[in-house]
């Protein structure tokens, strides 16, 4: 039995997802008023969302495919939502959606319903946009497997939030850090945490001087690593080996973003952990990545399964995975982040020292990605580890819900 088993309990008569049952248009976690849980009640409907206006659409396919392979189908019913690359929504049936990512690298363009998700409370979650709009059946959470900008940095979290439905995964906030690396890096320089020196550089600042860019560039020290500040999946990042490069490498993340992070490259073993709660978060075994060109590339990541060779559990003495371990659940908490999230690290060759390189709240989900392989080897399969994400959702939405939205004066405010 896994050495996590204890508070990752396999009980699922206990759990959030089967504690629940509607009283009219009232969704109940736990039993109602005067009631106690004494049966399973019907499957959950569990809405799917995938794709997205990113550079990392056609990795989002790929997770959200996995994700449906995966899941139990006799604890969910699953909706599939698609959006495509100008951010229409659409609803999927189940054959489109094989058919779909059974590609290499599928994108979603057109088919399905188009849908709407109102940006309010209601008895139902989905509508269909006409005159008078089709109001579909509610689903009782939601699964974003958004990676990159729309989908991964907080904005699809905030509308979630204004319809009141679960969903998986860190909020608003945390999902905004997740994704800003420059940000996240500054937090964690602030908590004392170590990152690799870096700069960050504006569009504004590499128009009007890009002599002064240059010249910091040089003082972080060669080799540099140029990326999109708001990006991941190593999309638009340039490993630059002479300054002469630089300018190209900053050309390629400007195209993604109007931010972009210059970090020192390091020669470091590269780290993986992953992370799973709310309040009180776990941390898996870690992994260690050991691509097998000069860094762990987009194509790497997700098209050529022999890019890497992937190391779990990653051969560590006890003392640094105790250190990687408790350091990824302070990250985890420290910004703010639910449900899941993957923390990269580098552990340098030369001096043993331990970075955090970043932090991401939407991890790849695909079948040779590193946050379902590192929660298998810690005795959490596929299919309980959806489990698991989907109760987490539950339970951080009823707490939230027992929150006061409003304030009268003189009505007594509990004090």
């Amino acid at each position: 039995m896994s050495a996590f088993s204890h508070t990752l309990s396999r009980d699922a008569s206990i759990s959030f997802a089967h504690l629940w049952s509607e009283a009219g248009s009232q969704l109940w976690y736990g039993a109602p008023p005067g009631q106690s849980v004494t049966k399973q009640a019907s499957k959950l409907r569990v809405g799917v969302v995938f794709g997205g206006r990113s550079g990392e659409h056609e990795i989002s396919l790929r997770s959200a495919r996995s994700i449906v392979d995966a899941i139990d189908r006799g604890r969910y019913d699953v909706t599939l939502i698609g959006i495509d690359r100008t951010g229409r929504w659409h609803l999927l049936d189940e054959p489109t959606f094989r058919h779909l990512t059974d590609a290499a690298l599928p994108a979603l363009d057109d088919g399905g319903v188009e849908v709407l998700l109102p940006p309010a409370p209601g008895g139902s979650d989905l509508i269909i946009p006409s005159t008078p709009s089709v109001a579909l059946d509610r689903l009782d959470v939601l699964f974003p497997v958004l990676h990159g900008t729309f989908g991964e940095d907080g904005t699809i979290q905030g509308l979630f939030e204004l319809a009141d439905i679960p969903y998986v995964g860190s909020g608003v906030l945390g999902s905004a850090l997740g994704m800003d690396k420059d940000v996240q890096k500054r937090l964690l320089q602030a908590a004392g945490i170590p990152v690799v020196a870096f700069l960050t550089v504006t569009l504004r600042q590499w128009e009007t001087d890009r002599s002064a860019v240059t010249t910091a560039a040089a003082e972080v020290g060669l080799p540099l690593f140029v990326k999109p500040a708001n990006l991941g999946s190593s999309v638009g990042i340039t490993k630059v080996t002479t300054l002469d490069a630089l300018a190209a490498g900053v050309a390629t993340a400007l195209a993604y973003d109007n931010k972009v992070v210059i970090e020192q490259g390091i020669s470091a073993r590269e780290i993986e952990c992953a992370v799973l709660g709310n309040d009180a978060p776990e941390a898996s075994v870690p992994g260690e990545i050991c691509p097998h060109a000069e860094f762990y590339s987009y194509e790497a990541k997700y098209v050529d399964q022999s890019g890497a060779t992937l190391r779990i559990p990653a051969p560590l003495t006890p003392t640094q995975t105790a250190a990687v371990r408790d350091l990824a659940v302070q990250v985890f908490l420290l910004l703010d982040c639910a449900g899941m999230a993957r923390v990269d690290f580098f552990l340098d060759r030369d001096t043993d020292t331990l970075y955090v390189n970043e932090l991401n709240t939407i991890p790849g989900f695909t079948t040779i990605s590193m946050y379902p392989k590192l929660w298998e080897a810690s005795g959490v399969s596929y299919a309980e580890l959806i489990h698991r994400l989907i109760d987490l959702a539950l339970q951080r939405h009823a707490q939230r819900r027992r929150l006061k939205r409003t304030y009268a004066p003189g009505a007594g405010d509990g004090r």
